[in-house]
């Protein structure tokens, strides 16, 4: 029993850390785009509708390219991932869906998955992305 209670209060705190993540994120979306790269690992892939960018100068790249943007996220879905699977790092995955509006673009539906990595420091936890991709849910008319 100690177990399961342990894995719940596991999962309750992997989720409180994906939603703040997840806040942080879309508002560095929305606000502060230049800056939204220092949320990926060094070495950190992000899926764009099929197409990869991968390493911080490439995102930031990316990132400064695009359109000024409004999200609304709906729906939010997080699970720890297994140690095993990952070398023994704390990582969570994170699913959002929701809408987007990019400037001089109709509002359209996306998904976006990331896996997130803790980084500790003596002082504190820091959540960085190791994968991510994003992807539109409707068609582009």
């Amino acid at each position: 029993m100690a177990a399961a209670v342990n894995f719940k209060t596991h999962v309750d705190q992997t989720c409180r850390a994906a939603e703040e993540f997840v806040n942080i994120y879309y508002e560095t979306m929305d606000k502060r785009r230049r800056v939204l790269a220092r949320l990926y690992l060094d070495k950190a892939t992000l899926i764009w509708n099929g197409n990869a960018v991968s390493g911080q100068e490439a995102l930031k790249e990316f990132f400064e390219m695009l359109p000024s943007s409004e999200f609304q996220v709906n729906m939010l879905d997080c699970q720890p991932v297994h140690e095993q699977a990952t070398q023994s790092q704390t990582t969570v995955l994170v699913v959002t869906c929701g809408r987007v509006k990019f400037e001089g673009n109709k509002q359209r539906y996306f998904t976006q998955n990331f896996l997130l990595t803790a980084q500790a420091t003596p002082t504190s936890t820091v959540w960085k992305i190791a994968s991510d991709c994003f992807r539109f849910q409707d068609w582009a008319s």
